[in-house]
């Protein structure tokens, strides 16, 4: 059966969503539900050109998905990630880098220079250690947990850890996160329990209802997914080939220090029965 609504995580879908005129109030919405700890509400957004840097715009290693400001000049980065990347925690703070300097091109002095928010929702455990789905990050005194720096500012929601069912939705963080991960698997009944009164939520589900997209759109979509697809069978074989035979050594290791199989699996990124499997070979390996 063809699921209705398709998928946000897709590249083309998450900017259609978040990075157009016609859905702006979405993204205000969005950032605001996320934000809510913050004092000021946003009321207003201007789209920036998502490519930070010309040189680098073909190779895509400075190209943020969504970049804006609101009225006051702050600057917000929104990212899509779906395959886990090593070292995106220290790309998200080259992005922001990027967006603080980039407003001296404008003439802007020191004392003048906006605040910028990196937000990322990365379809992988980022911070193993961190039971939470959504953690916030900023610059604080070591002794005072004083915020005098206070121009960068970074969040992250790791989507793997969010483990709440639609009956169990009773925030506006938890519906975005529940949109995100399970958006495809949604059918038009459910978003009666999953919605309530939150039209703006409603609104985002709607742009994902595949049955009003063009031929063409479906296209670009489908073929963003095969890139996705093929990228990660490129990693899968490296790994197979290459960086498992490290990870299981390291699997060996961790594991006679006396650490249990789930810290194992996290440290090495393998599943909990390969681990197993690991182990047990060992222990019947010819040397033993």
């Amino acid at each position: 059966m063809i699921s209705k609504f398709l998928d946000p995580k897709n590249d083309y879908a998450f900017k259609r969503i978040f990075g157009t005129e016609k859905n702006k109030d979405i993204l205000i919405h969005f950032l605001n539900d996320i934000f809510a700890h913050t004092t000021n509400p946003i009321e207003e957004v201007t789209f920036l050109n998502p490519s930070q840097d010309p040189k680098l715009a073909a190779e895509r290693k400075s190209i943020v998905d969504v970049l804006c400001t609101d009225k006051e000049g702050n600057r917000f980065i929104i990212e899509m990630q779906v395959g886990h990347e090593k070292g995106f925690e220290k790309r998200a703070q080259y992005y922001a880098a990027r967006a603080y300097i980039n407003q001296r091109d404008k003439g802007i002095e020191y004392k003048d220079l906006k605040n910028v928010t990196f937000l990322a929702i990365v379809n992988f455990e980022l911070f193993p250690e961190n039971p939470s789905y959504i953690c916030h990050h900023q610059v604080l005194d070591i002794k005072t947990h004083k915020r005098d720096l206070k121009d960068f500012s970074f969040s992250f929601i790791e989507l793997p850890k969010f483990k709440d069912k639609k009956n169990q939705l009773k925030t506006l963080t938890q519906k975005w996160c529940y949109f995100f991960k399970k958006a495809p698997h949604t059918t038009e009944e459910d978003l009666k329990e999953i919605i309530g009164s939150d039209f703006i939520i409603r609104k985002a589900y709607d742009e994902l209802d595949r049955f009003s997209w063009s031929k063409e759109d479906l296209q670009i979509y489908e073929s963003v997914d095969m890139k996705i697809s093929a990228d990660k069978a490129i990693h899968d074989t490296f790994f197979e080939r290459g960086e498992n035979n490290k990870a299981k050594k390291i699997a060996l290791i961790i594991h006679k220090m006396g650490m249990n199989l789930d810290i194992i699996s996290r440290s090495t990124e393998l599943t909990r029965e390969s681990v197993e499997k690991i182990i047990n070979e060992d222990k019947t390996s010819p040397k033993n």
